[in-house]
């Protein structure tokens, strides 16, 4: 609606701030957002969109772990994570070394430490996070970040994705080097202590 009279949004120019209707009429980017706000009747201003790429390529990534296990107990060390990742070019390398590092952290919990256990009555047992563990920055690996820049014809930039790519292979890898550290063959996550000790006891 422009001026009282509904107008095809696909016929608006935006230019110069301004939403501007064929017939010359316009209204600011600023009235527009400042009326949707705190106009009564709170109509808001919604845009959805979305476009796929015809090849859609996937990022790829290599993990590695290097683990210390205490065969006593089962208690998990992880020491370093290492991600080589093809994510195309990258534009920016320190925030998408922050993403990589970040989803690395994130799935080192589902790895070693994270899980809901239930009580008999459907009830959480972990109620708290000195329950339900999460690392802290002085439990952290080291952790290091590997990009194998290739150009991906697809994207203006050559970009390829980088967000989720890092949670996929902390656990399998970190589950790996717990078997080549001692043997313990974990089909379950997270590698607790417990399941790394029952393991170690079935060989």
């Amino acid at each position: 609606e422009l001026g009282g009279e509904p107008v095809d949004a696909a016929h608006i120019l935006l230019e110069d701030r301004r939403a501007i209707a064929p017939d010359g009429r316009s209204v600011t980017l600023y009235d527009l957002a400042h009326d949707a706000l705190h106009k009564v009747d709170q109509e808001q201003i919604m845009g959805v969109g979305s476009y796929v790429s015809p090849s859609s390529p996937p990022p790829f990534a290599a993990q590695f772990a290097e683990v210390t296990v205490d065969i006593q107990t089962g208690a998990v060390k992880v020491d370093k994570l290492v991600m080589a990742v093809d994510s195309g070019v990258i534009v920016n390398p320190i925030t998408a070394s922050g993403q990589i590092e970040g989803g690395m952290t994130q799935a080192l919990g589902y790895a070693v430490c994270e899980e809901m256990l239930y009580d008999g009555q459907g009830k959480p047992r972990e109620r708290d996070l000195a329950d339900y563990h999460i690392f802290r920055s002085d439990e952290m690996p080291e952790l290091e970040t590997l990009f194998i820049q290739t150009y991906e014809p697809s994207h203006p930039f050559g970009v390829k994705a980088v967000a989720e790519i890092p949670m996929d292979g902390v656990a399998p890898a970190v589950g790996n080097a717990i078997m080549d550290a001692c043997g313990a063959n974990l089909t379950t996550n997270p590698a607790t202590p417990e399941r790394i000790w029952r393991a170690l006891q079935a060989l």
